[in-house]
């Protein structure tokens, strides 16, 4: 519950920090990286997990007709962590991408995915210049600063997670826990 009210606290400093209405940005406290990558190791644990406690012949299983599948919704939750930091941030993409999809048929290939995204997500983290965490950018029509895409980032993995559990529900099973408590 710490965690939670310090996560908390250093969001809304974050919310009052950005300046977005003059085009202006103030850096966040380096210490908020690490708080950001502890938000990417969350998101890779809960993922996962998602990933462990499916069974494999249901990846492919879908709750409703339009609906990604069990492994499409895993890998949008993953691959949006990419998408966005690339074109947002102007990140260099992963160079060992699997083309073929390949990976959305087994849970060994499903794992590969999600760690490949969240190991190179951590090192871009990491590496981001502090000139690239106050630039201001357009995010979907949102001018904020560049360590904000992260956290935006991270509200979207989240999002698309909790709708991975209706995949769970359709089967009888109770997903895995959310282990952020």
């Amino acid at each position: 519950m710490k965690y939670l009210s310090t996560a908390f606290a250093i969001g809304c400093a974050a919310l009052l920090t950005a300046r977005p209405a003059t085009g202006q940005a103030t850096g966040m406290p380096e210490s908020y990286r690490a708080v950001q990558l502890n938000a990417l190791e969350t998101q890779r644990k809960m993922l996962l997990s998602m990933v462990d406690s499916m069974p494999e012949n249901l990846y492919h299983d879908k709750v409703t007709p339009i609906q990604r599948d069990f492994s499409q919704q895993v890998e949008h939750a993953a691959g949006a962590v990419v998408f966005i930091a690339t074109k947002f941030l102007g990140s260099t993409p992963p160079a060992n991408i699997d083309t073929t999809k390949s990976y959305l048929n087994s849970r060994a290939g499903l794992r590969g995915y999600v760690n490949g995204v969240y190991d190179w997500a951590a090192t871009t983290l990491k590496s981001q210049a502090e000139a690239n965490r106050v630039k201001v950018v357009d995010l979907f029509g949102v001018k904020v600063p560049g360590w904000q895409v992260w956290d935006e980032i991270n509200q979207h993995t989240m999002w698309t997670g909790g709708q991975i559990v209706a995949n769970f529900r359709k089967n009888g099973m109770a997903p895995p826990g959310f282990g952020f408590f």
